[in-house]
């Protein structure tokens, strides 16, 4: 019996040593993916990098990492004219099967996806700029972007009238959705403005526009969108997404 006791104490002593072994590791594996992906993405700040499954010595003998999450608090993400970008905010992304090469200096997650935010001051900015006339006397500028409820994005838009500005901003509410690499912005209805007649034509040179997301981290692809109270929640995904290398 004294044997079996000291054999389970043993067994219990390696029991505590490989599971503190196994989280230094892991926490030194995470600390190394960050600074990787900060530099292979050109990031401005180092990226949180969380390498989840225990025990994580076993994934690494096998070469295949189960399930790595990355957050990024500010993106700026290319819209592909003029060298402008839009700032996506708290991007994470959950790559599974991550394999990785011999060396560590490459790594591909089979799939990946994720969530991540455009505030409704960043969207604006892919309005049309400035006042524009909608008909003759007429001009209107998009000034305001909220919640519209229901999935819709309220579309405020400041108005003159033969010199007059009207007193209050005219609303409408349209539908956000992902058009390849762009988040579309379309009114479901014209606005009135004053009681003058004016082509959808024209009108929609102001209420609808889109914005360009070229190049999101990892190669991962827009996927879905939906207007949330904070700004325009958006969807991604990836398949073969390449961590490093």
């Amino acid at each position: 019996m004294r044997a079996l006791r000291i054999l389970l104490i043993v067994v219990v002593i390696f029991g505590v040593l490989f599971v503190i072994v196994d989280r230094v590791a892991v926490h030194f594996a995470q600390s190394e993916a960050a600074d990787k992906f900060r530099t292979t993405e050109n990031l401005s700040a180092t990226p949180d990098v969380s390498i989840n499954g225990f025990p994580f010595l076993t994934q690494l003998v096998g070469g295949s990492l189960d399930d790595v999450e990355v957050g990024i608090k500010d993106y700026r993400a290319p819209t592909g004219s003029d060298g402008q970008t839009v700032r996506i905010d708290d991007l994470k992304a959950d790559m599974k099967d991550v394999a990785f090469s011999s060396s560590f200096s490459s790594a591909t997650a089979k799939t990946a996806e994720g969530t991540a935010t455009i505030s409704y001051d960043e969207l604006l900015k892919a309005a049309r700029s400035g006042t524009a006339q909608v008909a003759p006397g007429v001009t209107a500028q998009v000034v305001g972007l909220s919640d519209g409820g229901n999935g819709k994005i309220k579309v405020a838009v400041d108005a003159t009238v033969l010199g007059k500005k009207l007193p209050e901003p005219v609303t409408v509410l349209s539908t956000v959705t992902v058009e390849g690499d762009s988040v579309q912005v379309h009114a479901d209805s014209l606005p009135q403005i004053g009681s003058v007649d004016i082509s959808e034509d024209s009108v929609r040179q102001i209420t609808d526009f889109q914005q360009a997301v070229d190049q999101l981290p990892a190669g991962i692809k827009l996927d879905k969108v939906q207007a949330a109270p904070d700004g325009v929640e958006i969807t991604v995904r990836g398949s073969n997404v390449k961590l490093a290398g």
